[in-house]
């Protein structure tokens, strides 16, 4: 299960609509690199793939690779819009550590 909270939410469905794929779902992945190992990745992208998990909340679809599943399940997607610094935050519950910025995780 993956959880937006409702910044979250918001920001996606503005973004989403920016990129022209109202219809569309935040595809989160996983990849490697970063300072902790492996880092977040975050598309729109319109359709899921065969293969993925698909979440919905409040009207958000979020797509997810099996694999990157297997890294961030149970993730809580926040946004943050304050004065130390706007962009999305990643509560994983699978990470052991995290770098300084929040963006890479090792598990």
């Amino acid at each position: 299960m993956i959880t937006l909270s409702q910044d979250a939410v918001s920001q996606i469905k503005k973004f989403r609509d920016e990129a022209g794929l109202p219809e569309g779902g935040l595809r989160v992945s996983v990849v490697g690199g970063g300072c902790s190992g492996m880092s977040y990745k975050l598309d729109f992208q319109k359709d899921p793939a065969a293969t993925d998990k698909i979440f919905e909340q409040d009207g958000v679809k979020v797509f997810i690779d099996p694999k990157s599943f297997l890294f961030i399940k149970g993730l809580e997607l926040d946004y943050s819009g304050g004065l130390n610094g706007t962009g999305f935050t990643f509560k994983n519950p699978n990470a052991t550590k995290s770098c300084g910025c929040g963006t890479s995780f090792a598990v």
